[in-house]
C-alpha cells in the first residue's frame, strides 16, 4: 500500500501486489505439500470438484525457526505481530497472506480454513479429536497421519489458544444466532428495520462481544443470500461435499440508498468494522463505495452507492447523502428490491477461486453461466455469476412510476419479468493484491442496471 497525495481519497489508500510475499508463501506451501500426501490429494480435489486453490485456503503456516527465517520474512515485508499462542507470528499487512508463526517443531505444518471444523471432518472421513469444544472461538484438528496438516475454524478469534466456550456461552450463540438469522427484514419504514437489528446486535454484544456477534451476523448474511441465488447454492454444495463451507470467502457485497448510507456504515461500525478505502468507479459510472474490514472477524465489506465525484471528498460514509430525483443503477437496485441490509439481502458474495476453473467447472457441469470479465489483470480477476432475477413488489413498481424515476414500458417490464437481483462473484487473487480495480468496471455496472435494454435508461 502507497500514501501518495493525501488531498485525494483514490491517491491515498492504494494497494500493490506483493511478489516477494508470495514467493515466499508459494515456496513455504510447495515444499510442505511434497511432503503431504493427504494434502496433495485435498489440493487436487478443491481444484478439480470446486475450482478452489489449496493455497488460498491457507490460516497459517507454522515452520521451524532458523537462522535466516526473520530476514526472509522481514525482505517479504512481514512484521512481527505476537498474539495469544503465536509469539513468534508474522504478518504480511500489505497484501493477503496466511500469517507465518515461527515454532520449535522440526517441521513445517498448516493450518487450512474451514466454515467448520466437524464439517470438514464428516467431509473426509476423519474420526481425529477436535480441540476446542462446540461454539469455542476457535476449533481445529489435525487430519493428516503425520499431523502437519490441521483444519481450523474461527469465531471472530485470531489467536491460536485454544478456549472452551462455558455452557452460558455456547447457549448464547446459539441464541443470538438464532435472532439473526430470523431477524425481521420488511419494514414500513427502513429506519425502524434498522432500528430493530441495532437492538439485535447490540443484545449479542452484550453477551458475546463485537468479534463474535460479528462472525455470527455475517454467517446469518451469507444463508440469506444463498436462499435466493442459485448460484450460490451450487458452489456451495459443491464446497460443502469438501467440507470447506464458504471459508473462501473475499468480501460481502451491500447496495444501499442515498438516504440510508450513514445507517449502514454506522451499523457496521457497531460490529467493530473500520472504514478503509473510498471507492469510485469513474464520473461516468455515477456510484462510489466505502470499503471496510473487521480483522478479527476476518470480513471486508464493499458497501455500494450512488455517488457524484464532489462528494467523493466529502465523509459521505457519515454525514449522510440527500435523496435524488434520478436514481443510479444502486439506488434503483434498492427501491425495487429494497436496502440490501433489509429486505433484499446482498447483492453479492466474491469468493476467492481458480479463476478459468470455476467458470469452466460452472458452464460445463453445472448450467451456471458465468459474464465477461470486468477485471482481468495478472494479479486480479473478476467476474460475475449471470444474474439471478427476482420478482418485484407491486408497491413498488408503482411508486417508482408515480415519482417519474421509471418510464412505463420499464415499470411493465419489471412488472411481467421481474429485475436484477444477486449474484455470487468469481474472483482470482495473485500476489496477494488486497486491492479493487479502481477503473474499467463502468461496463459491468451498466450491464447489472436493472433498466438495462428496457426502454430508456
Amino acid at each position: 500500500m502507497t500514501t501518495a497525495n493525501p488531498a485525494s481519497p483514490l491517491q491515498a489508500f492504494q494497494w500493490q501486489p506483493q511478489p516477494r510475499a508470495e514467493a515466499l508463501i508459494t515456496g513455504l506451501a510447495e515444499e510442505f505439500l511434497t511432503e503431504s500426501e493427504f494434502a496433495r490429494e485435498l489440493k487436487r480435489r478443491l481444484h478439480a470438484e470446486a475450482g478452489v486453490r489449496f493455497i488460498d485456503l491457507i490460516d497459517s503456516i507454522h515452520v521451524p525457526r532458523g537462522i535466516s527465517r526473520h530476514d526472509a520474512l522481514s525482505e517479504a515485508g512481514f512484521i512481527r505481530r505476537p498474539i495469544a499462542g503465536a509469539e513468534d507470528r508474522y504478518v504480511q499487512e500489505q497484501g493477503i497472506f496466511p500469517a507465518v508463526v515461527l515454532h520449535d517443531a522440526r517441521q513445517t505444518s498448516v493450518r487450512l480454513k474451514a466454515e467448520s471444523v466437524s464439517d470438514f471432518l464428516s467431509a473426509w472421513q476423519s474420526s481425529v479429536a477436535i480441540e476446542g469444544s462446540p461454539l469455542a472461538p476457535m476449533r481445529r484438528a489435525p487430519v493428516d497421519a503425520a499431523g502437519r496438516l490441521w483444519v481450523v475454524e474461527r469465531h471472530g478469534y485470531r489467536g491460536f489458544e485454544v478456549r472452551d466456550a462455558t455452557p452460558a456461552e455456547a447457549v448464547a450463540a446459539l441464541h443470538h444466532y438464532d435472532m439473526l438469522r430470523w431477524r425481521r427484514r420488511v419494514f414500513s419504514r427502513d429506519d425502524d428495520g434498522f432500528a430493530h437489528t441495532h437492538k439485535l446486535i447490540d443484545a449479542a454484544i452484550a453477551d458475546l462481544g463485537v468479534d463474535r456477534t460479528c462472525d455470527l451476523f455475517f454467517a446469518a448474511e451469507r444463508e440469506y443470500w444463498q436462499r435466493r441465488n442459485r448460484a450460490a447454492q451450487v458452489q456451495k454444495a459443491r464446497q460443502d461435499k469438501l467440507g470447506i463451507g464458504w471459508a473462501n470467502h473475499d468480501h460481502h457485497t451491500y447496495r444501499s440508498s442515498r438516504e440510508d448510507f450513514a445507517s449502514l456504515i454506522a451499523v457496521f461500525q457497531n460490529l467493530g468494522f473500520h472504514c478503509r478505502e473510498r471507492f469510485y468507479a469513474g464520473h461516468q459510472t455515477g456510484w462510489g463505495a466505502q470499503i471496510l474490514e473487521q480483522p478479527n472477524a476476518g470480513i471486508v465489506i464493499f458497501a455500494d452507492v450512488d455517488l457524484s465525484p464532489d462528494e467523493l471528498f466529502d465523509d459521505f460514509a457519515h454525514d449522510g447523502l440527500p435523496p435524488r430525483d434520478k436514481l443510479g443503477t444502486v439506488g434503483l437496485w434498492c427501491a425495487l428490491h429494497g436496502e440490501a441490509f433489509l429486505e433484499a439481502g446482498m447483492h453479492h458474495l466474491e469468493c476467492q477461486f481458480d479463476f478459468d476453473a470455476l467458470k469452466r467447472q460452472l458452464e460445463s457441469s453445472e448450467g451456471v453461466k458465468v459474464m465477461t470479465p470486468f477485471t482481468d489483470f495478472s494479479y486480479l480477476r473478476q467476474a460475475f455469476t449471470e444474474g439471478e432475477i427476482w420478482p418485484v413488489r407491486p408497491e413498488r413498481i408503482e411508486k417508482l412510476l408515480r415519482s417519474g424515476r421509471i418510464s412505463d414500458e420499464q415499470a411493465t417490464h419489471f412488472r411481467q419479468n421481474g429485475a436484477l437481483g444477486s449474484h455470487l462473484e468469481n474472483l482470482e487473487r495473485n500476489q496477494g493484491f488486497k486491492g479493487f480495480n479502481q477503473t474499467g468496471v463502468s461496463e459491468i455496472i451498466a450491464r447489472t442496471d436493472p433498466r438495462a435494454g428496457v426502454g430508456r435508461l
